[in-house]
């Protein structure tokens, strides 16, 4: 470095010169800084941008739901949509047979009285009054119209004495529903497995009572003149 020449003393040169070289550094030193900050302060705002970014990717997709599970539950029995389903179809799809004390049976002559040599006949309804649906099988080997003397003491006559039938026919009943047949009587006597002679019944009164299997209708009164 050239040695300080002038009318003062060198050391004030020098000192002068140690001035401006300090002030020369700090200028430099800030410069230094403002870049670093000012490009610091870029990747802060591409990264609190990216940041911002992924978040909003993320939200954007929609939450899973029940719909969005695996198939396969959906078709499983032990799945809570399965479950509902089921619940529906064994509604409309009974299991059990209707017992006797949710069933209601009800025979009637199809009029009061008829004429010798006509054959009454006689409506049987069954009738469901319980609160579910059921099935019963009421093949007419099971359902029965027996015709007795009009005190109830004497059985003249049943619809399978000599026409049995083993044909099932089961009937699905919703509560309230009602299954109805009808039956013919030739007015002759018969007896069970129709092993008696068959003979005419006299004019006079009679009563007509439905029994399906252990169940039985109250008697109704018709005549004969």
């Amino acid at each position: 470095m050239l040695e300080p020449n002038g009318p003062l003393p060198p050391e004030i040169y020098w000192r002068r010169r140690a001035l401006a070289i300090g002030a020369a550094v700090v200028v430099l030193a800030l410069i230094v800084w403002i870049v670093l900050s000012i490009g610091g302060g870029d990747d802060d705002s591409e990264s609190t941008a990216a940041a911002a970014t992924s978040e909003l990717t993320e939200s954007s997709e929609p939450p899973a739901t029940s719909e969005s599970a695996d198939p396969s539950e959906t078709s499983n029995a032990g799945s809570s949509s399965t479950t509902t389903s089921a619940s529906s179809t064994t509604a409309a799809n009974p299991s059990k047979d209707c017992a006797d004390q949710s069933l209601a049976l009800k025979v009637t002559p199809d009029q009061p009285q008829y004429k010798a040599g006509e054959e009454p006949g006689f409506t049987i309804a069954i009738t469901n009054i319980g609160t579910n649906a059921c099935e019963r099988d009421l093949g007419s080997g099971l359902q029965q119209v027996l015709v007795y003397s009009l005190d109830g003491a004497n059985r003249l006559w049943s619809n399978v004495d000599c026409f049995p039938s083993s044909e099932p026919e089961v009937r699905t009943l919703e509560p309230g529903g009602q299954a109805r047949f009808t039956v013919k009587w030739s007015a002759k006597t018969s007896a069970p497995g129709c092993t008696a002679p068959r003979e005419a019944v006299a004019p006079g009164g009679y009563t007509v009572v439905g029994q399906l299997g252990s169940l039985k209708s109250s008697p109704e009164p018709f005549n004969i003149a």
